[in-house]
């Protein structure tokens, strides 16, 4: 099956610190495409023909190691940079390698933070910014953050916004989840990664129905797979994460499969 991952994450904490990283977290230390490559090969997958990898800190070290990635590997197909404000500059720590040819977006980490966004500094200029230069927004939220989403979306209509995981993040889908996602449903270059459902305190058995609620609500025309390695390793293997997802889709026709598997990552984020 031809696939693109529109959602992987590398790292390598002895080059480049993350943060957040600590040991304990049932996280390798080093997660770079020949890990990824290897974790595939033995299980008998074939790799994807090209991956969006999302930054998972926010320095500019470490995006900077990211771009130098894609430029030698040809898996990395594409970077989305994670927003951290800087003064003066629209695009924060990104400003300073906007032009390079790899940088496909910028997202927005920011569950922890007020439901309508406004203690989030630059997100008008942020999105502006994004919008005139046809990259695309990326929103890491929880599911009350969705109605801000669909009010960004509202304020700048050129503007393509992905949200990733669905916007459940680490929630459970509930009816708040459902009413957010039919409110940014109403603009139309909101998209959606299937993506960082299959998490430890999940019940796998649950996200067939999570994935039927996104497709009704969205449309599978505006969905894309993301596998969240190496993240989601902590619960299955990337093939296994492939198989699952696979196993709670609807049945599709070809066109709506292409468009899920390959199309809409294509065309975000390597066309």
């Amino acid at each position: 099956m031809r696939f693109v991952d529109s959602h992987l994450h590398l790292w390598d904490v002895s080059q480049v610190p993350l943060s957040w990283f600590r040991d304990g977290q049932g996280l390798p230390a080093r997660a770079v495409v020949d890990d990824l490559l290897a974790d595939l090969a033995a299980t008998g997958a074939a790799p994807p023909e090209g991956a969006v990898v999302v930054q998972a800190a926010d320095t500019l070290a470490e995006l900077r190691w990211l771009l130098a990635a894609a430029e030698r590997d040809p898996l990395v197909s594409a970077v989305v940079a994670q927003y951290e404000p800087r003064p003066g500059w629209w695009a924060g720590t990104a400003q300073a390698v906007l032009d390079h040819p790899a940088l496909a977006g910028i997202r927005l980490a920011v569950p922890t933070r007020a439901a309508d966004l406004s203690d989030v500094p630059g997100v008008d200029e942020l999105a502006a910014g994004l919008a005139a230069t046809g990259a695309v927004l990326e929103l890491l939220i929880r599911p009350e953050q969705l109605p801000a989403a669909a009010s960004v979306a509202a304020a700048h209509p050129d503007l393509t916004i992905v949200l990733c995981h669905l916007g459940l993040g680490g929630n459970e889908p509930d009816d708040r989840w459902r009413q957010g996602l039919q409110a940014v449903a109403e603009h139309a270059r909101v998209m959606a990664k299937v993506s960082g459902l299959h998490t430890p305190g999940r019940d796998p058995a649950s996200v067939p129905a999570i994935v039927a609620d996104a497709v009704g609500i969205l449309g599978i025309e505006r969905l894309m797979f993301g596998s969240d390695w190496p993240i989601s390793t902590r619960t299955f293997s990337y093939q296994e994460t492939l198989r699952r997802t696979h196993a709670a889709l609807p049945e599709l026709e070809p066109r709506d499969a292409d468009s899920f598997w390959r199309g809409l990552a294509t065309r975000l984020y390597l066309g």
